[in-house]
């Protein structure tokens, strides 16, 4: 275990910037926090989540393919992929670093992804021990833990320190760049550990229960009644799936500049009306029947193809953010008590 003073956190932010791009939560000027470049003087933002996770450096909302160029009836393909650079991302709280999992069972599997596989491969991620859980906190129901968020490298703050602890190879290797830091014990730190577990106790999502939202009762949930009730009122605006770590669908388009074809990928939203639409139409035509596949990818489909891991990690940001107030919870409680 390391540590170092909290006043001395912008010479730590210097140093580990000095071989990498650094991304730190901080807020904008509407007050929002986000990953923002690290520079001499940015603030540390104090608040719990930003409003997009860090899935955005490694799976960005709009991202580069390749280019074509054609002469006559010659066709040019040009490269004009992003550069990935080695950058680190500190802040990470443990339901975002858990979504890197479920990401990379998506991208990595394959055929794998190499746009994603090159900034995994690149990034380094700090996490930070979360010591005010929200009230629309929920990982401790997949299993997460907030005190111990994991990733390359795991810190926690409390009082006037730091503390600091490698956990991979890239983590260890990223220390030993770091003189500033100081060894020291884990007394402070295991006491916050328990401090936040017990804030957990009380949170009013604490009992969220999943039994059942598997495979063997699959159809049974697929032909709820309760759907067309739930999704009613829902405007298919994709908020959910754009404030969300863990979503992964996509587009790719072209755009023809007159002299080269771009070719590009951007986040795409199952809530969308023409979403997957093909020649034949819209496999989903319904509100009620895109509102399902959400839901049930996160809570059925996900886990029964992936070792009972659920596609969510509840950071609780859809809680949030919905325009109507219907999210995962809501839909997981309706369709556990029509269970019963």
């Amino acid at each position: 275990m390391k540590t170092i003073a909290i006043s001395e956190l912008n010479r730590l932010f210097e140093a580990i910037s000095g071989g990498r791009k650094l991304y730190i939560p901080a807020e904008d000027g509407a007050g929002q926090a986000k990953f923002t470049p690290w520079r001499d003087g940015l603030k540390l933002t104090d608040k719990l989540n930003t409003v997009r996770s860090a899935k955005d450096l490694f799976f960005p909302q709009v991202e580069n393919l390749v280019n074509f160029k054609v002469t006559g009836k010659q066709i040019e393909i040009i490269e004009n992929r992003d550069i990935s650079e080695p950058f680190a991302v500190f802040g990470v709280r443990g339901c975002d670093c858990r979504s890197f999992d479920i990401l990379d069972r998506v991208f990595l599997s394959d055929p794998v992804d190499t746009y994603y596989q090159t900034r995994r491969e690149n990034g380094l991620v700090i996490t930070l021990a979360c010591t005010r859980p929200a009230e629309t906190c929920f990982c401790g129901t997949f299993g997460i833990d907030p005190a111990s968020p994991g990733g390359d490298v795991t810190c926690w703050m409390e009082g006037d320190a730091l503390y600091w602890q490698a956990n991979t190879e890239k983590g260890k290797a990223l220390t030993a760049e770091l003189p500033m830091l100081r060894d020291c014990g884990e007394e402070a730190v295991e006491t916050q550990k328990t401090r936040i577990r017990g804030a957990l106790e009380k949170l009013p999502l604490r009992d969220l229960d999943l039994t059942g939202f598997d495979g063997e009762h699959m159809q049974t949930l697929f032909r709820s009644e309760k759907w067309a009730e739930l999704s009613e009122s829902c405007l298919g605006c994709g908020t959910c799936t754009f404030v969300c770590p863990t979503c992964q669908c996509y587009d790719v388009q072209e755009f023809n500049t007159g002299t080269e074809v771009k070719r590009f990928r951007c986040w795409d939203s199952c809530m969308y009306s023409d979403f997957t639409q093909m020649s034949a139409g819209q496999p989903r035509p319904t509100q009620k029947e895109r509102f399902r596949q959400r839901f049930m990818h996160k809570l059925v489909y996900f886990p029964s193809n992936n070792h009972g891991i659920y596609g969510c990690v509840g950071c609780g940001r859809c809680l949030q953010k919905c325009p109507i107030h219907m999210n995962i919870v809501k839909v997981a409680r309706t369709l556990k008590e029509e269970m019963k």
